[in-house]
């Protein structure tokens, strides 16, 4: 249970770095609105994964979830590049994740 509130928390990390790029600075109300909800959620829900895993694991899969997914959104949403470099990369990160996850007891 404890790595889907992390896995959660890791989404909504995504959701407000893509946010962000709908506030345009914070100038939009109601995209404002709900990027900082998302960052709250997170936040809240990245805390709670923290009671029973540890500090560093916890951490690294939050990012990294956030940053898989604001990577994949930004292809999607914004035509940012999708070179075999990122793509690489990203796979690299999910690698991490997973492995963190192995290596983890819970």
């Amino acid at each position: 249970m404890v790595w889907i509130v992390l896995i959660l928390a890791g989404l909504f990390e995504t959701g407000w770095a893509i946010g962000l790029k709908y506030t345009q600075g914070f100038t939009r109300l109601w995209p404002s609105v709900w990027t900082l909800l998302a960052m709250l959620a997170s936040v809240w829900l990245l805390g709670l994964a923290m009671k029973s895993l540890p500090v560093g694991t916890a951490y690294a899969v939050w990012v990294g979830i956030g940053a898989v997914g604001t990577v994949i959104l930004g292809i999607a949403l914004f035509d940012e590049p999708a070179g075999a470099g990122r793509l690489i990369s990203i796979g690299l990160i999910v690698a991490g994740i997973i492995g963190l996850k192995l290596a983890t007891p819970s």
